[in-house]
């Protein structure tokens, strides 16, 4: 008997990290520890290192791979069933970074040991003042010029470091070598992998007293050392439409800003995934309706229907297949 399927919200992953910091519990109210140092809030995972559980109505308690296997096209949308079957093929997160992030890659379908890679996007919800990232090389980078940068520790001057402020979104497809600055807090869009190699770490040690391990050999098949497609992604910003800000063969993602306005979702050969990004959404469907605040997901299955998104002002970002 199929699953009777709902708008979906999870309870958040919440993932500690050396670089972590306290905007994810100060702005959104994530976690019970002020102190804690929260780097990662996975929002929609389907992934041995994090699965998500519903946290409200009839199938609250229930993971979100039991909810795939008892109904895969109804969750998932026909087109994506059939390429992905019961695999979620995306992961949703939320990032604080109150240091900088490693120096890192990520591999491709091709050149992952799960045989999933992970190509992803960002959109910068805040940064701090000067707060940069850092994505791609510098122009004349072969392997042989990385390679002595990794023995003279210059890995930092080889690459393109760029300041940014909210709104600001980037492209990082797998191969491109990326770091977080310190600073930043972001929504990240990705393939639904955690496959990642530290390239470099700044000579920093964990919490016992060991430098953090790199994976210099790995991250050397998969860099793309001639990469020279833009990736700072341009959109305008204007209120009550969806903006394209990446449609890609891994995900589809769109920027709005509603102010005063209804937006009616009605898709079902995908899912639809809203992240609210500032500001309050008021959501309506058949059964019910619901509020999301900034910092809170909800997952819109392919069967559903329509759903109505209404707010006064509220920037969010939609994400689909």
């Amino acid at each position: 008997m199929k699953t009777e399927l709902y708008p979906l919200t999870f309870q958040p992953i919440l993932k500690e990290k050396i670089w972590g910091g306290q905007k994810l519990y100060n702005k959104f109210n994530k976690g019970e520890n002020a102190d804690a140092k929260v780097g990662e809030s996975w929002e929609i995972a389907d992934l041995e290192e994090g699965q998500s559980i519903v946290n409200d109505g009839d199938l609250k308690g229930k993971s979100l791979k039991e909810l795939i296997n008892q109904n895969p096209q109804g969750l998932l949308g026909k087109k994506v069933y059939d390429r992905f079957g019961k695999q979620f093929p995306l992961l949703i997160k939320f990032i604080d970074a109150s240091k900088d992030l490693s120096i890192q890659v990520h591999p491709s379908d091709e050149t992952s040991p799960t045989g999933v890679g992970k190509t992803e996007m960002w959109y910068i919800m805040q940064a701090d003042e000067g707060a940069k990232i850092t994505v791609g090389f510098k122009p004349g980078m072969s392997r042989e010029v990385f390679e002595k940068h990794i023995e003279n520790n210059t890995v930092e001057k080889a690459m393109d470091m760029h300041k940014v402020s909210h709104g600001d979104s980037f492209f990082i497809n797998a191969g491109r070598i990326h770091a977080i600055g310190s600073g930043v807090l972001l929504a990240e869009i990705q393939q639904t992998s955690d496959v990642t190699y530290r390239v470099y770490d700044y000579n920093r040690k964990d919490d016992n007293g060991e430098l953090r391990e790199l994976h210099i050999e790995a991250s050397k098949d998969v860099l793309e050392y001639n990469d020279t497609q833009d990736f700072k992604l341009e959109y305008p910003r204007n209120s009550n439409k969806a903006q394209t800000l990446k449609h890609h063969d891994y995900f589809k993602t769109d920027w709005m800003h509603l102010e005063e306005q209804t937006y009616t979702i009605d898709r079902s050969d995908s899912f639809t995934i809203i992240m609210v990004v500032s500001g309050t959404l008021e959501y309506r469907f058949d059964t019910g309706k619901s509020t999301l605040k900034a910092g809170q997901t909800v997952l819109i299955p392919a069967q559903y229907g329509k759903v109505l998104l209404e707010a006064k002002d509220c920037e969010l970002l939609e994400v689909y297949l």
